[in-house]
Order: C-alpha cells, then structure tokens, then sequence
C-alpha cells in the first residue's frame, strides 16, 4: 500500500503536502471508525488511556511533520535518504524489546537494504550541504519518531488497533492545524484528484496504518524492518508502469540489494526461531 503513495500523491497535485495529509488522514480515520462501529468495538476505545492516544498521535503526526518540514529546509534526495534510515533503526532498537533476539544476519540485511534505498533515493548521487543542517535534523528526527513508535508500539500488545482511527484522526486535526499555519488552500482538481484523495485515505495513509499496527506488534519485526525497504523500491516500479518514471540502472542495484538483506533477514529470523 505505501508503494502507491507517490503516484496517489503525484495525482493530487497542486494540493500541499498538510493539507493533503489532514485529508487523507480524515477518510482514513472515519472509515477505520466506521469499521469499530461495524464490529462492535467502540466500547474498547474508551478503555484505551489518554496516553496512547497521545502517544499514537504523536507517531503519526510527528513523522509526517518532521518528513514534510525537512524537505521545506534541505534538498529532497539527501532528506529523504535520512528519513529512510527507520527501518534499520526498528531493526536496531527491537534488540532492546524482551525477548527479542538480534542477530547480525538482522543488522547486516538492515545495511545493505539502507544501501539499497539510498541507491534509489539519491540516483547515486548526493549533495549534502551544510547550509540545510536543520532540515538535516528534522529528517533524522522522522526517522527516530516512526522507528520509536514502531518499536514501543510491540511493547502495547494489549491496545487495540481499532485505537489507530482515533490517531489518524487526531493527525488529521494536527495536519489541518500545520496547514493553516504554513500552506495555501487548493481544492482537488478534477475527479481524478479527488479519487486519489480517497485512495490515499483508504490505503496508504489509511488501512497500511493499521495493517502496520499488527506487524509491529505480533510479527517479525527485524524482519519487518529490513522487508520495509521494499517501499521506495516498489513505489518507483509503480511509478514506471504508470510512466511517470524510467526505469534505471539505479533500480536494477536497489533491486539486487534490498532483496539481498531482506533474504539475509529472514534467515536470520528462522535461525533464531
């Protein structure tokens, strides 16, 4: 699902990026509602402290805050290829979970899928100035937000998912809020925008979340981690199928490298199983 999120995104142009997060986020957070309605689980929403709405809410909205800030303040690539250092983070900071074993097949399949995307990501290609340190630090702050609510999220096993609607409406407010604050207002154009919109609230920015709350917290999660570096890849093979993008020798490497960690993740997992 977040393999669709740049062509969704893409098609949603000229919306700002807050103002297209409080959207998506809120068909996002109403139909997960709706969902709780559906299956009967409102009354747990209210057995679920304050805290972890606050602490859910924070994840969500702290990532995409940080993210879209350190690309206003630094260049794209180099910002971006920070940010994608949460999945090895999760894979590093899961050795601190109880009863979790990290292996260095983990931390190696971690490396080299980072290689992998920043392959992707930079084109092969880097500038990194020191001008944009800041927007430096926001990107790395993205990262340790999503990789620390990842990983803290194993240790709430006994929340609810169904709590994740309440979080992704809270960020919609939030993102609403930032988008005041920091953007102009541009309706969807066409019908076109508008369904991509929607799509982002159903998958990407909407499902994925809760799907993610299950992985992180009764799956594999080095595994989970290293596997997550399949997204940037994904997403630029969407991209090309849709010809928005050319494929590259660039995705050819990232390619070989992701599957290659990930390959080397998962036998670590079943070793140490």
């Amino acid at each position: 699902m977040w393999a669709l999120l740049a062509l969704l995104t893409v098609k949603t142009v000229p919306i700002p990026p807050f103002q297209l997060t409080s959207m998506s986020f809120a068909v996002g957070g109403v139909l997960g509602l709706c969902w709780v309605i559906v299956t009967g689980e409102v009354k747990s929403l209210g057995g679920v402290s304050w805290k972890i709405y606050a602490f859910g809410t924070a994840g969500l909205f702290g990532y995409h805050f940080f993210y879209f800030s350190a690309l206003r303040l630094a260049p794209a690539a180099e910002a971006g290829l920070i940010a994608y250092l949460w999945p090895l983070l999760i894979v590093l900071l899961s050795g601190l979970l109880p009863g979790e074993r990290l292996k260095s097949g983990h931390i190696v399949g971690g490396l080299i899928g980072f290689a992998g995307a920043a392959v992707i990501v930079t084109q092969g290609a880097t500038r990194f100035e020191a001008s944009a340190g800041l927007g430096y630090g926001l990107a790395l702050l993205c990262a340790v937000t999503w990789s620390g609510y990842s990983v803290l999220s194993r240790r709430l096993g006994q929340t609810p998912t169904s709590s994740v609607a309440v979080f992704c409406l809270a960020t919609s407010l939030l993102s609403g809020i930032a988008h005041i604050g920091l953007e102009t207002t541009f309706r969807p154009i066409g019908i076109t925008a508008w369904l991509a919109v929607i799509g982002l609230g159903v998958g990407p920015v909407g499902l994925a979340f809760f799907v993610w709350d299950v992985g992180v917290k009764q799956g594999d999660i080095q595994l989970l981690g290293v596997a997550s570096y399949a997204a940037p890849l994904l997403s630029t093979f969407v991209l090309v199928v849709a010809g928005i993008a050319d494929m590259t020798w660039a995705l050819l490497v990232a390619s070989v490298l992701i599957t290659f960690g990930a390959v080397l993740a998962a036998r670590a997992s079943r070793s140490a199983a």
